[in-house]
């Protein structure tokens, strides 16, 4: 039977997992209903549900140490990733084109992501807290979606203005907005659907403590 600690470690694993899955699958881009959307947008959710359960149950500072530890992995995966496509690759593999085109990011969409992902990520466990605080620990469901819509809107647009603003002529700050919103849209959407899953999360993580 797992107890608080092997519980924890379990949602860290999950949660560095989907940060891989989110800087690595996440490069594709997919149509949902008529937006272009990052098919990391499935994944996200996974990111905020994680730190909102942790936040509730161990409390803000072990939220941001998972957000903290996480951000440095990040940076170690993308220098390593920097890393292994400079490398040159032996004659007999034909694959090298591919492989930087897969895995290969620019150093601003590389840049966007880390800076988003820290900032939202302690945005929604700053105000996760702070909500708990006000709602005296009750009302689960106002923090776990109030943090994660706030700081969805965040990490949106902090990625998609580092990244792309004036990359052409075209991508000026109404053309990018008019990108943040649709795909902030679909964020909100999946954050109002996990409820359910934060609660079940917390009770899972409390489970068995009176016979402990």
């Amino acid at each position: 039977m797992f107890n608080r600690d092997h519980k924890k470690m379990l949602l860290f694993a999950l949660y560095l997992t989907s940060m891989v899955l989110v800087n690595t699958l996440g490069s594709k881009i997919t149509t949902l209903g008529s937006v272009r959307a990052s098919v990391g947008v499935f994944f996200m959710p996974i990111l905020f549900l994680v730190t909102d359960i942790i936040g509730e149950v161990h409390g803000r500072k072990t939220s941001a140490q998972f957000v903290n530890l996480s951000t440095a992995m990040l940076v170690f995966m993308f220098a390593m990733i920097g890393l292994c496509i400079a490398l040159p690759a032996n004659p007999t593999w034909g694959l090298q084109e591919s492989y930087a085109t897969i895995f290969g990011s620019s150093m601003r969409m590389t840049a966007a992501s880390i800076v988003s992902f820290f900032i939202a990520q302690h945005v929604d466990v700053l105000t996760f807290s702070a909500i708990k605080r006000l709602t005296k620990e009750k009302h689960l469901w106002i923090r776990n979606n109030a943090s994660t819509i706030v700081s969805q809107f965040i990490d949106t647009t902090i990625f998609m203005f580092i990244a792309f603003f004036h990359m052409t002529e075209r991508y000026t700050v109404p053309f990018i907005f008019s990108l943040i919103i649709p795909y902030w849209l679909f964020k909100v959407l999946f954050a109002l659907l996990d409820t359910p899953l934060c609660y079940l999360g917390v009770w899972w993580m409390k489970k068995g403590e009176k016979e402990m």
